[in-house]
């Protein structure tokens, strides 16, 4: 059993917390877990609700995760085996820094970003794999969904189902209404500075730009979700899955948007509310989309009134015993199925489920080894088995 820390207490905060407590509830795979976040009354409604849906105690702490002394302080008091960083991208580099000082694995649910420049890359996190590798820590970095589980479809797709992947469609739809005229699911700032970035997409060993969102397919989703229009970005994980699928040729990401929602980015881009340089305003500098991210609804607001499903899977083409094959590995979460079990919607959910079972799987040992790594290149079958058990079931059909 592993003392955890986790560290950020949104949305997906939320639900790491809870899913954290059920596999310490019913398998001891934590021994303690404390939530820190820069405002720990947050911390503290999070673990009320923990204690009343399971009946499970979590302690609280205030920590800055800019602040790299403040961050030790806490390590050191708590001593914990493993810090589960949930918190914002502009921070990661900061929570392994403590990490590394303090002797602690690691893990995140997203790559690290520069605060003042929209750079989706994974550099300078696997810039510390050496350092890692000579403290004999783990860092596992993009324990979510995507990245995260997407990574993990792929390697298990090439572990049992393709000799090589040369074509990967990462396909990311979410087909819930929450009724608001205009919001984020999650992080406002994170989430408008993904959409509003150049599209990129790998092909034949080169990077390929596209304008911003100026791609788009239909694809036909199951469940009845139906056919939805999704639109080409770039995404972090296109990154390692180049680096480590074998035989990969083309590899592409695609996010399904409402006519609103772009029609509403649309203008607050025109008028400049997207800008993530900073602007003088009545003598003071301000950063438009930190202004505009205040005037949104909080996502974490979202669980009750966010209705459907969201629907993420790979498609893969490939080689298997000489012989064309495309597999299809996809989940299928409930909104309000989700808001039912931990009081929070399905993005948050689909992100905070796997980001407690890469600590689990770093915390038994399965997953744990000295350096910095990406989802893919640790064996899926146990990531995939706590899948089904901790409610991000996944069903693989071949495509013809």
């Amino acid at each position: 059993m592993a003392n955890l820390l986790i560290i950020g207490a949104g949305g997906v905060g939320s639900v790491v917390a809870h899913k954290c407590a059920q596999a310490a509830k019913y398998e001891q795979a934590f021994s303690h877990i404390t939530l820190a976040s820069r405002t720990r009354a947050k911390c503290d409604a999070i673990a009320q609700s923990v204690k009343k849906r399971l009946d499970a105690d979590l302690s609280t702490a205030q920590v800055d995760a800019d602040n790299v002394p403040e961050l030790c302080a806490l390590l050191r008091d708590l001593k914990p085996d493993l810090v589960c960083n949930v918190a914002l991208p502009y921070q990661d580099l900061h929570i392994m820094d403590a990490c590394l000082e303090c002797g602690v694995h690691y893990v995140d649910t997203a790559n690290y970003e520069p605060l003042d420049t929209a750079k989706f890359e994974y550099k300078w996190q696997w810039a510390y794999g050496e350092r890692f590798r000579e403290a004999g820590l783990t860092a596992l970095l993009g324990s979510g969904f995507d990245p995260g589980v997407t990574n993990v479809y792929a390697a298990w797709a090439l572990k049992h189902q393709l000799d090589e992947v040369q074509v990967l469609d990462i396909i990311d739809c979410n087909a819930g209404d929450h009724g608001q005229p205009f919001a984020t699911n999650f992080n406002p700032e994170i989430n408008i500075r993904e959409v509003t970035a150049r599209g990129r997409y790998w092909e034949r060993g080169e990077w390929v730009e596209t304008d911003p969102l100026s791609w788009s397919m239909t694809y036909d989703f199951p469940d009845g979700i139906g056919p939805k229009k999704c639109y080409l970005m770039y995404h972090e994980e296109l990154e390692s899955l180049v680096r480590n699928l074998k035989g990969i040729r083309r590899a592409r990401f695609w996010m399904t948007f409402s006519d609103n929602y772009l029609n509403h980015l649309k203008v607050l881009g025109n008028v400049g509310m997207t800008r993530i340089d900073p602007v003088k305003f009545q003598g003071q500098d301000i950063v438009p989309i930190q202004f505009l991210a205040k005037l949104l609804p909080d996502p974490a607001s979202l669980g009750p009134l966010t209705k459907g499903k969201t629907c993420i899977g790979d498609v893969l083409r490939g080689v298997k015993g000489g012989k064309e094959k495309t597999v299809y590995i996809y989940n299928i979460c409930d909104h309000e199925a989700c808001y039912a079990e931990v009081g929070s919607q399905a993005i948050s959910y689909t992100t905070g489920v796997p980001a407690m079972i890469g600590a689990k799987m770093v915390a038994s040992g399965l997953w744990r080894k000295p350096g910095v790594w990406n989802m893919e290149q640790m064996d899926p079958d146990p990531f995939m088995e706590d899948l089904n058990r901790y409610g991000l079931p996944w069903q693989c059909v071949e495509v013809r």
